[in-house]
């Protein structure tokens, strides 16, 4: 019998908000069990930290440079074959709850071509779900902490009252009461916290998170770096917290189902938080900024999997990209694309079938500037590209060093030592490295400049 799977990732996540990646305050006890009986990816790391474009690499297994979604604001274009299009051919039933962020278009600064974030996605802008629906395209629009509305697959709204992450998880509850048992399914929980809420400018935790976390303790790189973490912290532990809670009702529903045993549950998120510590120059053109960065605190995420051959409590200490979930979760249904989508199989690293793959992974950055970076167990190197937009460029022939970290002196990226020449031979490497992964990610070699 095909195993259920069900892909549930939040927004804006730091690996360290969760119990099994650190964080000392009890904030995750069901996702620490979950990795207790599953596996546990200790560095898991985005390959897009902006919302849209990883979305969009998530349904379609190529990188956003490939797609033309290198910023939000860009919807999925038509004529790619998606994950949910190869996971229905294979007979799942399909059920998508939450955020979509994939489904309008427009120029910036310019009124968009197709706006869909505040009204239904219609179902060809679904990137092929032809199931279950109860989503908005932009979450963040259509709803606050504490209220909101989505549409289902009919179009028709749903408002909701309460706290959004359970209001989210409500919805997608429901979905239980009214599958085809005879298939099996395949079922995504796109919840936006703990995104800050984009009107408000703030984290927006259940009520009560400041008392109940006020007792924080602040990653290294936050103490050290400030940025707005004292103020927002406990409201961001908070939205986590709920998330974990609302990851129990699910697991709680499955064991009233029967479905548990029987069903693959992934864990993850789309990209980190910096809380405004490494703005760069994003904040001179328009960004807020909480992610558009290169550094850990916005590429590295919790990933954990647990169910099928996903078990027995492992921690998997090589390092992977969240670029290979498509691929991953097509693997789990039976399904092999091979170079139709980029990445691996992770049940392949999980049982070390390759001992010669590249312990490192690239990610891709757009939105407030276009950059590249490689990150290794030792080493953390980033280029950008000066003077180029990344709202309206999704790549450039021309690079220059941004920051290099050694990683293990400065486990907090805290001291840039790119100009350093005691790693002038260092640098070489991760450069030569870097232009082999942009040169097989986008089909052109650039330059990079000291």
């Amino acid at each position: 019998m095909a195993y259920n799977i069900i892909f549930y990732f939040t927004d804006q996540q730091r690996a360290d908000t969760c119990g099994c990646y650190g964080q000392p305050l009890n904030v995750t006890p069901t996702l620490d069990r979950l990795a207790k009986e599953g596996v546990k990816f200790e560095y898991a790391f985005s390959p897009q930290p902006v919302c849209g474009p990883c979305r969009a690499l998530f349904q379609t297994g190529k990188y956003p440079t490939e797609t033309g979604c290198f910023r939000n604001n860009i919807m999925l274009p038509t004529g790619i074959k998606t994950l949910a299009n190869y996971i229905e051919e294979a007979g799942y039933e399909t059920a998508y709850i939450g955020k979509w962020h994939l489904a309008s278009d427009g120029e910036l600064e310019k009124p968009p071509v197709i706006d869909h974030t505040v009204t239904a996605v219609p179902r060809e802008l679904r990137g092929g779900y032809s199931g279950f629906w109860r989503a908005a395209d932009v979450l963040e629009f259509t709803s606050h902490g504490y209220d909101g509305y989505v549409f289902d697959e009919n179009n028709e709204r749903i408002d909701f009252t309460g706290y959004r992450a359970d209001c989210i998880t409500d919805l997608a509850l429901d979905f239980f009461d009214q599958r085809d048992e005879k298939k099996p399914f395949f079922m995504t929980i796109s919840h936006i916290e703990p995104h800050h809420q984009n009107d408000h400018n703030h984290y927006e935790g259940p009520e009560g998170s400041k008392e109940r976390f006020r007792d924080y303790i602040l990653p290294e790189d936050l103490k050290v770096l400030r940025g707005d973490a004292d103020r927002e912290y406990p409201d961001y532990l908070g939205a986590c917290a709920s998330l974990d809670e609302n990851l129990g009702r699910l697991i709680e529903r499955l064991k009233e189902k029967g479905l548990y045993e029987n069903t693959i549950i992934i864990f993850g998120a789309d990209h980190g938080s910096h809380f405004r510590t490494r703005n760069q120059d994003s904040h001179l053109l328009g960004y807020d900024d909480y992610k558009r960065s290169c550094h850990d605190a916005a590429l590295r995420v919790p990933l954990v999997i647990a169910g099928g051959p996903y078990k027995g409590g492992i921690t998997v200490k090589e390092l992977v990209s969240m670029e290979s979930l498509p691929k991953t979760i097509l693997a789990m249904a039976g399904v092999e694309v091979g170079a139709a989508m980029i990445g691996e199989n992770l049940l392949d690293v999980v049982q070390k079938k390759n001992p010669e793959r590249p312990n490192e992974v690239f990610a891709q950055i757009s939105e407030s500037r276009v950059g590249r970076c490689i990150r290794t167990p030792e080493y953390t190197y980033s280029v950008y590209a000066p003077k180029v937009h990344g709202g309206v460029a999704a790549a450039a022939k021309e690079y220059a060093d941004d920051f290099l970290y050694d990683m293990t002196k400065d486990p907090y990226q805290l001291t840039n030592v790119v100009s350093d020449p005691a790693y002038a031979e260092i640098k070489e490497d991760l450069r030569s490295r870097l232009l082999n992964w942009i040169e097989q990610a986008e089909g052109s070699r650039p330059i990079i400049h000291d």
